[in-house]
């Protein structure tokens, strides 16, 4: 279980590599349509942690929550 958190926090990390190269490449871009992806790609560097963020969260929770009633029942 280690080693897969570990991979997906490396494949997490290259996406948000990825995210700042491609807002940096928008924002020095001389085209019509450098104004839309440089705004969609600083929405998804922002937006994406947020949402990994929120989804980890709610898991944790969910998972504590789900172990105390796996108590609770081995104790009754």
């Amino acid at each position: 279980m280690e080693k897969i958190k570990r991979i997906l926090a490396l494949i997490g990390a290259v996406l948000l590599v990825c995210l700042y190269g491609s807002t940096l490449v928008s924002a020095l871009m001389d085209s019509p349509a450098a104004d839309g992806l440089l705004r969609a790609s600083i929405a998804a560097t922002i937006l994406i942690p947020v949402l990994l963020y929120a989804f980890i969260l709610i898991a944790r929770i969910l998972r504590n929550r789900r172990d105390d009633q796996d108590n609770r029942s081995d104790v009754q």
